[in-house]
Parts: C-alpha cells; structure tokens; sequence
C-alpha cells in the first residue's frame, strides 16, 4: 500500500493506518520494533564492551557487530523520512545537511543521499529503495557472518565464569529451545501491548517550502550527535567546529570497530582499566547530550 513519493508518501501511510485492517497495529508494531533493536544493538554493545566480549579470539565477532550496529542505525535513519510528516522530512533536513558539512566527500554524499541538492520526491524514492532493499541485505550478509563467528569461537563468557572448574550446562533442546521460545513469545507480546496502547501517530503532512519549525531533532538515537554539534563553538581556532565534531564522530565510530586491537595494546602498556572508564564516561556523555537536546533550551 505505501508509495514512494513525496505526494503519495504522507497518504499512503494514512491509508495504511485508518483504512487497511489492522494497518494500524502493523504500522506501530514496526515503528516500537525499529525502536527497541536499536535499543537492544547499543545494550548488546555496552554489555559486551564491559565483558571484554572482543578480547581473542573474538576479534572478528566484535567487528561484525559493530557493522551491524551502523547498519541498524541507517535502517532507523533511511525510514524516519518515509512518513513524509513534518517532524520526518525536516529531520532528515538537518542530518543530510551535517552528512554534507563532512571533509572532501561531504557535498557528493549528501547529494547522493538526497537524490540533488534538497529534500524532493527523489529523496524519499532513494531513501526507500536503500531501506527496504539495499540495507537489509547488508544485514543479512553481515548478520550471517556474525553468527558464523560466534559458532566458530563460542559465545563469550564473563571472566569469573570463565575462571570457574565448575560449570553449569543446559541441553539446546529442549531445554534452552523451550527458554527462548517463551523469551521471544514476552517480547511479542510486549510489543503488541506497545503497539495497541501507544499507536504511532502519523502527524501533519511535511511543507517543503515552509520554515524549519523549532525544535527539530532527529531520532533518540542521533540526538546525542546532534546536541554535541549545536554546542560546539562555530569556530575553534583555524577549523569550523562542526567539520570537527563529525571528524571526532567518525573517529569514534573507527576505534569502536578496532577496540580490540587497542585493548590489546591497553592490556601491553597495563592501561585496560582505562578503556572501561573510558566506556562508562562515554555512556555518561550520551545521557547527558540527550538530555540536553530534550530538557535544555531549544532553538
């Protein structure tokens, strides 16, 4: 039912939601799932950051999964704008805008992002077309290669555990089997109960040639990002601060995926305590940063 197009978008998905059945179930259902993997990708991510989980010979796990974390929050940012609502359309706006402030490639990856030079009908079409197709790909593939990785080297055990003669063991089946089928059956009908209780609302239709209303942000878990780049100082010495705010993204974003090579260097200079720290001042600042952006003065 749903249409690609900035005429049709907006409509389409109203169609879905008061004249389809249960189009409305299915439509909040998505939206509270897209929601809680990206919550569930940065838990995992933390959880094990903080078990050493990457530690050899994981390496490889811990790699792929980061890619898979990058590829969840593109899915969440490709789909935010299919709505066609305002909050949606200028959104993505203001993230295409940042994607172009980034060094040499910036002005060619926000055209390909948008299809030209603003947020049009081939916006939405791109933007479709790599949500539904070209990006659950790339999870299939590195999902697959994930999990391949894991029944390669087993699943990571915290260190006590690890260090203990005595180990507790369960049978697959029908044991764990029956445990995770119940865990799974929770989780559904969590969102169900989501879903019907909070339906996703729709919103007003978005106005390409009205003013970006006050406020806007983008999806909670680029909110973070954002706010570091509003408080960031126009110029910091002889560099534009928010060239420098998303040179320190992407920074971040590749020491996450070789942390296990620096850890190995931690471990040899007797510094791992530090990267621990260094996990839970991350965790602080991303807290922090979204509150900011919610509770602080908007503009």
């Amino acid at each position: 039912y749903y249409i690609p197009t900035g005429a049709e978008g907006y409509e389409s998905v109203g169609f879905i939601t008061t004249k389809v059945q249960f189009g409305w179930l299915i439509r909040s259902f998505h939206s509270w799932s897209a929601y809680l993997i990206v919550l569930s990708a940065f838990v995992h991510l933390f959880s094990a950051f903080f078990m050493k989980s990457y530690r050899p010979p994981r390496e490889a796990t811990w790699i792929t999964g980061s890619f898979l974390l990058f590829i969840v929050m593109g899915l969440g940012f490709t789909g935010y704008l299919l709505p066609w609502n305002e909050l949606s359309f200028f959104a993505t706006k203001v993230g295409t805008q940042i994607a172009g402030s980034v060094p040499i490639i910036g002005s060619y990856l926000r055209t390909v992002l948008r299809g030209g030079q603003e947020v049009t009908d081939a916006t939405i079409t791109r933007f479709f077309a790599i949500h539904v197709m070209v990006l659950p790909i790339a999870i299939a593939a590195v999902l697959g290669l994930h999990l391949l990785m894991v029944q390669l080297q087993g699943m990571s055990e915290p260190l006590s555990i690890a260090k203990d003669p005595v180990k507790k063991t369960m049978k697959f089946f029908p044991n764990f089997l029956l445990r995770d089928i119940i865990a799974w059956l929770l989780i559904f009908a969590g969102l169900l109960i989501l879903s019907a209780l909070f339906p996703w609302e729709l919103g007003k239709k978005a106005d390409p040639f009205a003013a970006t209303p006050l406020g806007i942000k983008p999806e909670w878990y680029f909110v973070w990002m954002f706010q570091t780049l509003k408080v960031i100082p126009a110029r910091i010495l002889w560099f534009d601060g928010e060239v420098l705010g998303i040179l320190g993204f992407g920074a971040a974003g590749f020491a996450l995926v070789i942390l296990p090579f620096i850890d190995i260097w931690a471990r040899k200079e007797k510094r791992s305590p530090l990267l621990s720290i260094l996990g839970v001042c991350v965790i602080i600042y991303m807290l922090v940063m979204t509150c900011l952006a919610y509770f602080g003065p908007q503009r």
